[in-house]
């Protein structure tokens, strides 16, 4: 699935919920679907600066492609990260730099979290950003 394909799926997955309540519920169902991580990877190198819970992001460079995996210690966090990288985990550096993350707000995340999660998630994308403009 190419990013857009990708982009498109999380926007008509959060349109089949009217609620946000729902959406919320949909995003700790991510969160808790998260592959394992490890807990030596949990170091203070890889925490993602400026989110107010813990948010871990491990990134490898693979056949070209970034690889990323995460954990946070907030539930909700922990869906929005996961959310993030099942979009954009498996794409060249290029592919992500080049990004306007404006599917996040296309679904409305951005606006319904709290100014804390706000800021949090504005930290994860930078991070991501910055991740592949490091390989680009």
């Amino acid at each position: 699935m190419d990013l857009n394909d990708a982009k498109s799926s999380v926007i008509q997955d959060f349109a089949m919920f009217d609620e946000w309540l729902d959406k919320y519920e949909y995003l700790i169902d991510l969160g808790k679907n998260l592959e394992p991580f490890p807990e030596e990877l949990k170091t203070e190198d890889r925490l993602i600066k400026g989110c107010q819970s813990r948010v871990w992001l491990d990134t490898s460079f693979e056949n070209g492609t970034l690889v990323f995996r995460a954990d946070s210690d907030a539930i909700i966090t922990k869906g929005i990260i996961s959310l993030l990288i099942s979009v954009y985990s498996g794409r060249t550096p290029a592919e992500i730099a080049a990004d306007d993350f404006a599917f996040v707000e296309q679904i409305g995340l951005k606006e319904n979290l709290s100014p804390t999660r706000a800021n949090g998630l504005a930290s994860m994308i930078a991070t991501i950003r910055a991740e592949a403009e490091k390989y680009a």
